[in-house]
């Protein structure tokens, strides 16, 4: 198991590669993981996310409140606005040890236009990322923000935030960091097919149960997966 320290680099390092890779900008999105007691390791508000330094992150316990002793890099900072939105992941699922929250361009621009990720079109979506829903719009770093998530997050890693962002969680903070890479590059080809043809072209349902077989080898399938894939293939989608 990683300890404070280890988990306080592996912060700043998903930072700089979520700034680097253009999923967040300025002081935008935030990351936390879980320590040991239900303590909870989590950026502050008002910092850039790709510059952040291992003293500046803060914890809390699952109300919000901060817990830690505070030093001379954090004692003037708060957690992040959207801390209620990370506590309630962490409140219904005892498996999350790490939630990014970030604004990956490509992703916020197709629910913009109304696209469904519930769909199967690219195997590695199936696989790593499951049928993403969508939730519905709210304002961001409000309570009404993480209420719009409370149900998807039970059953998802994934969620897309209508015109916002996104929200992937893990039972690690580097796991939950590689599903938003993979939902930003997925979201671009999306994008490049789209700009190709309206009609795009869905994996064959009788190919998508092999992919939910491997999305259960891999120990990614969520309650109620094969259901939602099931009504998925039903649909003739």
């Amino acid at each position: 198991m990683k300890t404070e320290r280890d988990l306080r680099e592996l912060i700043c390092c998903v930072g700089r590669l979520m700034y680097r890779q253009g999923t967040v900008d300025g002081t935008g999105g935030n990351i936390s993981a879980r320590l040991a007691g239900d303590r909870i390791l989590m950026s502050p508000s008002g910092l850039a996310t790709g510059f952040l330094a291992p003293d500046q992150l803060v914890i809390v316990n699952l109300a919000g409140e901060r817990v830690d002793e505070p030093n001379e890099a954090n004692a003037e900072l708060r957690p992040t606005s959207e801390s209620s939105m990370h506590l309630e992941c962490y409140r219904q699922r005892d498996d999350v040890m790490g939630v990014v929250h970030a604004h990956p361009p490509t992703a916020i621009a197709l629910t913009l236009a109304g696209f469904d990720f519930q769909q199967c079109l690219i195997p590695e979506m199936v696989v790593l990322l499951g049928l993403a829903p969508t939730a519905p719009y709210s304002t961001p770093s409000s309570i009404e923000n993480r209420d719009a998530i409370t149900n998807l997050i039970r059953e998802h890693d994934v969620i897309l935030l209508s015109n916002h962002g996104s929200l992937t969680v893990a039972k690690s903070l580097w796991e939950a960091y590689l599903l938003l890479e993979s939902l930003e590059h997925n979201a671009g080809i999306i994008h490049r097919a789209l700009q190709l043809s309206s009609k795009l072209k869905p994996i064959p349902a009788d190919q998508i149960e092999k992919l939910v077989n491997y999305r259960e080898q891999f120990g990614l399938l969520r309650p109620g997966d094969r259901e939602r894939f099931a009504r998925y293939m039903e649909s003739g989608a």
